[in-house]
């Protein structure tokens, strides 16, 4: 007995709306671009699927091709670049959010705003690839202008060096221990120069993929070793606290009373856990610690002659406001100050050249920035160390005094107000480079997470989960010696970049005078 399968009207219609919008898209390269870009954020963290790079860099340069003019395929660049910046800056609407009243109209227009401006920087290595015929010349520049973009990236217009793809990489667990590893080479620059490059492999065919495959293995084989290398532990105990404060702050009087009873509280349980320094998040304290007497003496008969490096806002002058790392161990005055000096645009502080005021009331004018990276040292029971405060700790090779090794860093930070989103966790992969890059331990106190200590191979070896309330009482692992990337800093990437750009140019010169 036979039977007829037909298949109605109503089964055909997504198929139909399938092919429709294929064919849409296939007249639409600027509206592909874009979605490439969208797809190319999910190799971002917390998603780290790498693998859709394979498909996203090929698709790009294929589309340079289809560009009739450069000034097209200057758009198709910033249509790719708008969609790799919204859909990884998405979060950063959710602090707007915490004064809507004053800044509503902001709350449709930041992500757009800052992808918008972002999306720039991915034009210059889209413009370069087309001066050479496809190929490997072509892959070797758009590499290497890249490489130099994200560069400029770090120091143009305050400077924003956050989702380069060498963040990728920072996969939690050990797969991501092992390809952080080249980071002490050449940094996250050149993770993410590695990176463009072997995801646009695919279009060399099978060879292409078989150079994909051996980078690889050689590129976890180095990981591995450097993974095997001997590490020790200090005499230091660090309690990292993280309270869990609510943003925006409750400033009245009841609210920074029991603010501050937390803090004693857990700053007294970390002492009583064996911490031998206690280490609040960025502006933890409800009080100016640096100048309040009253307030170190509170905190000294609680916690005696135990160092506590504390997040506390100063105020060192006139409408001269500081977002600074207060270090005490006692009543007297405070043993050292850092002041922060990376200072977010339009949270702490307004760029000259806008002509508007989008940062909280609060502030006034914003923050006075500090005078640049330091280390501090002579506190007592403790080895020298490096301050990093919040955005501070996306500036890869600008976070170390270089006259002044430390033994470690610390990073205070509160990301509370993005919330359970993709920023703390991308600011939290960028801080697991940093330890790498500079071969030193590296501790974080976040006021609603991620704390972590982590060694100098970015393995992280004691962690509070985002959005929880507790004392992280851990050993600090021991310093390795300075790494290549340290001694030389954001020379190599640079180096590299260049090289790579005149190879290209080279073999693309090359390629040309054979036809």
């Amino acid at each position: 007995m036979s039977q007829n399968f037909t298949t109605s009207p109503a089964d055909k219609r997504p198929v139909a709306l399938f092919r429709a919008l294929s064919e849409r898209l296939q007249k639409a390269p600027l509206a592909r671009a874009f979605l490439w870009g969208l797809a190319a954020a999910l190799a971002l963290p917390p998603v780290h699927l790498l693998p859709v790079l394979l498909f996203s860099v090929p698709a790009l340069l294929r589309l340079l091709d289809q560009a009739p003019n450069w000034r097209r395929a200057a758009l198709t660049g910033w249509c790719y670049g708008f969609g790799l910046a919204l859909a990884g800056l998405y979060w950063i609407t959710e602090p707007i959010l915490t004064e809507a009243q004053t800044f509503w109209w902001l709350v449709p227009l930041a992500a757009p705003a800052l992808a918008f401006a972002v999306a720039f920087y991915t034009i210059p290595p889209v413009l370069a690839a087309r001066l050479v015929r496809p190929g490997l010349g072509r892959v070797l520049v758009f590499t290497g202008v890249w490489g130099l973009s994200n560069l400029a990236q770090q120091f143009l217009f305050t400077g924003f060096p956050w989702n380069f793809w060498g963040t990728d990489w920072a996969i939690p667990g050990t797969l991501g221990n092992i390809f952080l590893q080249p980071a002490s080479l050449f940094g996250v620059y050149g993770l993410t120069l590695l990176t463009v490059f072997l995801a646009a492999m695919p279009l060399f065919g099978r060879k292409g993929l078989a150079a994909l495959v051996a980078v690889l293995a050689l590129w976890a084989g180095y990981g591995w070793v450097r993974l095997a290398t001997p590490e020790g532990q200090t005499d230091t105990k660090v309690a990292l606290l993280q309270p869990d404060f609510p943003e925006p702050p409750d400033f009245s009087r009841p609210a920074l009373l029991a603010n501050w009873q937390r803090l004693l509280a857990m700053s007294q349980a970390g002492i009583k856990a064996g911490a031998t320094t206690v280490i609040w998040p960025e502006a933890a304290s409800p009080w100016l610690l640096q100048s309040d007497d009253n307030a170190r003496a509170q905190l000294a008969a609680v916690t005696g002659t135990t160092p506590i490096i504390a997040g506390s806002l100063r105020v060192a002058g006139p409408k001269d406001y500081r977002n600074s790392l207060i270090v005490t161990d006692g009543p007297q005055p405070p043993l050292a100050v850092y002041d922060k000096w990376k200072l977010v645009p339009f949270g702490e502080y307004m760029p000259h050249w806008i002509p508007l005021k989008i940062i909280p009331s609060l502030l006034e004018g914003g923050f006075t920035p500090g005078s640049g990276p330091e280390t501090i040292a002579n506190i007592p029971g403790l080895p020298a160390f490096a301050p990093i405060i919040c955005y501070e700790a996306i500036f890869s090779g600008q976070i170390i005094d270089e006259a002044y090794r430390p033994s470690w860093i610390v990073n205070i930070t509160d990301d509370a107000w993005f919330g359970d989103s993709a920023g703390p966790r991308q600011h939290f992969a960028d801080v697991r480079l940093r330890a790498v890059e500079e071969g030193l331990p590296l501790v974080r106190a976040a006021n609603s997470g991620i704390s972590a200590v982590i060694d100098p191979f970015g393995r992280v070896t004691a962690l509070l989960p985002l959005d929880a309330q507790g004392v992280l009482v851990a050993p600090l692992p021991a310093a390795q010696p300075a790494t290549l990337y340290a001694r030389w800093g954001l020379e190599i990437p640079l180096t590299l970049s260049l090289a790579l750009l005149i190879a290209g140019l080279a073999v693309g010169y090359t390629k040309k005078l054979q036809n």
